[in-house]
């Protein structure tokens, strides 16, 4: 077990000495079946190369995978591990740029996040847009299972 060291920022100048800073990796977190079936319960999205076990045993990938935007809405709990933003006012969610779904996960996956903050622009006084680089990866996969630009508002 890795021990993941939470970032507790402040200020608008807290965030600016992150930037270009590896954040994590978090703790790994498995993607098992039923994890994979709740997203698709969540979502509506019940294709069978992610809910159909047999079926997708005989897919090119031996077994389900997970959707690609279950890792991307895993991504902000993740954050919280790396980062609490409870210093400042308010911290929202404002989206993502360049998402790219790169690998696939493997049902019974364990994946974790690092990540990096690219930019901290003020945008008024005391409130600031981050952009923060995720990367999803997996146990024993050499390339990212994600990758993606999240952009988040904060106001001290």
């Amino acid at each position: 077990m890795t021990q993941t060291t939470q970032r507790r920022p402040t200020s608008v100048q807290d965030l600016q000495d992150l930037v270009g800073v590896e954040l994590g990796p978090t703790e790994w977190h498995v993607v098992d079946q039923s994890r994979i079936d709740g997203f698709a319960d969540l979502t509506g999205d019940h294709q069978w190369i992610h809910v159909d076990p047999a079926r997708a045993a005989d897919s090119p990938f031996g077994s389900t995978i997970a959707h690609g935007l279950y890792s991307l809405s895993r991504t902000p709990a993740f954050l919280e591990e790396l980062m609490a933003f409870d210093g400042f006012a308010h911290s929202l969610n404002y989206g993502y740029d360049k998402v790219r779904f790169i690998h696939p996960l493997p049902v019974d996956s364990r994946i974790r996040l690092r990540a990096s903050l690219t930019s901290v622009e003020e945008t008024s006084p005391g409130a600031v847009k981050v952009i923060t680089m995720l990367t999803v990866e997996a146990e024993g996969i050499d390339k990212p299972i994600l990758i993606a630009e999240s952009i988040g508002r904060f106001t001290v």
